[in-house]
């Protein structure tokens, strides 16, 4: 599949018409996925009351995870139809569902007056959008790719890159705006609903958009050859010199790109606003800011890939990410939470606890009853609070201690009858809470950031920094998979690959990076996550995936 066919030609009006209609479109599709993530916290509080703080935050997240879990689903059963009937029609489905689904969302009642139904209705409403953008990205990918001109698919695609972050953007200015116009306190009881139910007017205005484009000219030519595949599952993964192909996609390409993408907007904005304690109006404007520096970017790297290759730049942005994450989170602490950050140099926490004393705090289903030893209490607490902490074991037996700086406080154990902690449990489990608290108050340790000492211009700049990672490995990759495959299945083998990495491995990173956090204590813990993935994609990708850029689409068609 190699070699370059005829020389680059300028797009045409009406194909820059199209790409446009088609590149819009698509951004209203991710503001409507992207809210619920904007907006966990709140959720987690309306939605998921039934569980302990901390669980219902993992919870909430699981349930944002969701539709990233069923992308591959979405993408296996729209890719089978845009390979069959369309890429055009194909569109006009994922956009109904996405969109009503969104607007549901924000007319569901929450778990106070509907109970267990709320939480279910909600993972069901999120996983209707996670098919719906499975089946999204591979086709505008496809169709944007089959329009441009050889020489130029880098450039072009990277625009329907620019979608998603102009998505999660045009959710936070919504977000922003609304919040400032009625509030936070009415924000978080009943304003958070305003983006959902809004976005019922993006969806009027992306399906005239779907309605107004045409066919992409590769697959009405070979649909008038005869030449559609009448089973394009079979043919992109019954044939192992397809799936070696998607496979390779997979492990050398996209896993890395997917966990880069989301450890430098989502995790990035979550970590902001759970960990560092920034208030949500400030931490959206500040990855707002961040986000409208470095989109361009992705068509910087896009253009660049046409003429250096794909694989360069996507490598090396999977290297920058591996070096600097832990640094840059760290700088990121000391512009943020600057007191947190003098608190942890000065007064480290420590919870020394006997072997199998500690349960794991990462478990999204648990109650507070659930953790009744005293390490699990103490951790929990911690936890709870967003307190960095390191772990000690003992050799003999006996109740956990927290020690803060040169004082040391002994974590009670919970004993629960009917369902609840009895008595004097909860009598000694809130005084050890108190004590902790003082302790930490005491040690420096805020119970939130000084607005007051918030770098603004330094966070900004950190974040910047991990969204131009992002244009990196995001800007040339759609290019490189259109490329990757022939055009009889290529709205099929190029989306499984792509939302299996982004649906899985990205999409639950930042319940997974939690999870690690919660359970092992310190807050930068759950960045091994990313660095592992990339670091093996990086070795994968070096080693294996061939450069793409001079392909000739239409050949072997």
């Amino acid at each position: 599949m190699a070699n370059a066919a005829a020389a680059p030609r300028p797009m045409t009006g009406e194909e820059k018409k199209v790409i446009f209609a088609s590149s819009l479109g698509t951004v209203f599709e991710w503001y409507d996925f992207y809210l619920y993530g904007s907006l966990a916290a709140i959720i987690a509080k309306q939605f998921f009351t039934g569980l302990d703080p901390t669980s219902g935050f993992i919870f909430a997240l699981l349930a944002f995870a969701a539709g990233f879990i069923v992308r591959p689903f979405g993408a296996i059963f729209f890719g089978r139809l845009g390979d069959m009937i369309g890429r055009k029609y194909t569109f006009l489905v994922t956009i109904l569902i996405m969109g009503g689904s969104t607007f549901i969302v924000g007319i569901l009642p929450n778990y106070n007056t509907i109970g267990i139904a709320a939480p279910i209705i909600l993972i069901a409403l999120r996983m209707l959008q996670g098919l719906a953008l499975g089946g999204e990205y591979g086709g505008a990918a496809t169709y944007v790719a089959e329009h441009a001109p050889h020489g130029k698919r880098g450039a072009y695609t990277a625009w329907i890159q620019t979608t998603a972050t102009l998505g999660l953007f045009l959710s936070l200015i919504v977000i922003l705006g609304t919040r400032t116009l009625i509030g936070e306190e009415a924000f978080a009881d009943w304003g958070w609903r305003v983006p959902f139910i809004v976005s019922i007017l993006l969806l009027a205005i992306s399906v005239w958009i779907r309605l107004t484009m045409n066919e992409s000219p590769a697959f009405k030519k070979m649909k008038e050859e005869g030449k559609t595949s009448k089973a394009p599952l079979t043919e992109a993964f019954g044939q192992w010199k397809n799936l070696k192909v998607v496979i390779l996609a997979l492990f050398g390409l996209v896993a890395g790109q997917a966990v880069v993408w989301y450890s430098g907007q989502f995790y990035a904005l979550f970590f902001l606003t759970s960990v560092l304690k920034v208030d949500g109006s400030t931490a959206n404007i500040l990855v707002a800011a961040s986000l409208l520096i470095g989109t361009p970017f992705f068509v910087v790297f896009g253009t660049l890939s046409d003429k250096i290759g794909r694989k360069p730049i996507i490598m090396a942005g999977l290297v920058l990410a591996i070096l600097t994450y832990f640094p840059l989170f760290n700088a990121l602490t000391q512009a943020a939470n600057p007191d947190l950050a003098v608190a942890q140099e000065k007064n480290k926490i420590v919870v020394t606890a006997a072997p199998g004393d500690c349960s794991f705090q990462g478990n999204p289903v648990a109650r507070e009853i659930d953790f009744k030893k005293s390490c699990d209490i103490a951790k929990r607490f911690l936890a709870q609070n967003s307190v960095s902490y390191e772990n000690v074991t003992t050799a003999g037996y006996g109740p956990a201690t927290i020690q803060i700086g040169d004082k040391s406080i002994t974590a009670p154990v919970g004993n629960v009858v009917n369902s609840k902690f009895d008595d004097a449990s909860k009598a000694a489990i809130d005084a050890f809470k108190k004590d902790v608290k003082g302790a930490l108050t005491e040690a420096g340790y805020p119970a939130k950031a000084d607005p007051a000492k918030v770098d603004k211009l330094k966070i900004i700049l950190i974040l910047s920094v991990l969204v131009i990672y992002v244009t990196m490995v995001y800007g040339p990759i759609a290019a490189m998979l259109v490329e990757m495959f022939p055009t009889r299945i290529r709205y099929t083998s190029m989306s499984l690959p792509y939302h299996i990495g982004n649906g899985w491995f990205g999409g639950l990173m930042p319940t997974i990076a939690f999870a690690m956090v919660a359970q092992n204590g310190n807050m930068y813990y759950g960045l091994w996550y990313p660095i592992i993935i990339a670091s093996i994609t990086l070795v994968i990708g070096v080693l294996f995936v061939r450069e793409t850029k001079d392909v000739d689409i239409y050949e072997g068609d």
